[in-house]
């Protein structure tokens, strides 16, 4: 009896962790996406940052499905979020074309992560009304990483407005129904 027990101690356990196991998961998905950027293995950056986002989508959803949604929860999704959303999608696009304009380039980058960081703080202390403010940076990250796909189109120079676009929408005070 006291195996069967201590099992479903464990079930409960891993069941209650289960969203925050998706949202390492994110977390990691996001950190593999870096270190394939850097690596020059720009395809499989892209890939890891569209399944990071596959996972993102899921945890809140599994949260509330078991009744185990926490301030720890919160706080961990903000923190994959902004490896995975932030810096993966800006440091993917800083390889790939902002590198090329020097210091601006840099600027651009740090401003698009920073203005992520700032997001994702305030939505952080912010009250739950159905609403978003601001651009969320899970949005803004997948509109970055989908510029991937227009590198032999668009030129250079626009990669610097989507990122200060992008920026600029996740530190606005605009309001965006939740869905």
């Amino acid at each position: 009896m006291l195996l069967i027990d201590r099992m479903d101690h464990t079930i409960k356990k891993m069941r209650s962790q289960t969203a925050n196991m998706i949202t390492i998961g994110n977390l990691a998905f996001g950190g593999a996406s870096l270190m394939a950027a850097i690596g020059g293995y720009y395809s499989f950056s892209v890939l890891f940052i569209f399944i990071a986002a596959f996972l993102d989508r899921f945890d809140g959803m599994i949260a509330r499905k078991f009744n185990q949604e926490s301030e720890l929860g919160k706080q961990l999704d903000s923190m994959a979020d902004i490896i995975s959303f932030g810096v993966a999608p800006a440091i993917l696009m800083y390889e790939l074309v902002l590198v090329d304009f020097g210091i601006a380039g840099m600027a651009f980058t740090v401003i698009y992560i920073a203005s992520g960081a700032f997001r994702l703080a305030r939505f952080n202390i912010s009250e739950s009304n159905g609403y978003f403010t601001g651009l969320p940076i899970t949005a803004a990250g997948t509109v970055v990483t989908l510029s991937y796909f227009g590198l032999s189109v668009f030129p250079p120079v626009l990669y610097m407005f989507l990122f200060l676009l992008c920026s600029l929408m996740m530190v606005s005070t605009f309001t965006l129904r939740k869905v």
